[in-house]
């Protein structure tokens, strides 16, 4: 049975911690960012939609 222990870091160097933090933040804004503009276009379609079918209703009620 082999009683020694392999030396080893237990945590990586804190630069590289550093730039997995940066990699993280810029990851999160970018995917926020995403889901906001997917967000912001459904909104703007559903507005659009919903001003069609107004001047369709309005062009009924006032020509037909």
């Amino acid at each position: 049975m082999r009683s020694e222990i392999e030396p080893g870091r237990a945590r990586p160097p804190i630069l590289r911690r550093a730039v997995a933090g940066v990699v993280l933040l810029v990851a999160a804004a970018l995917a926020v960012h995403v889901i906001i503009g997917v967000f912001l276009t459904l909104v703007w379609i559903v507005a659009a939609v919903a001003v069609i079918a107004a001047v369709a209703w309005a062009l009924k009620t006032l020509v037909w």
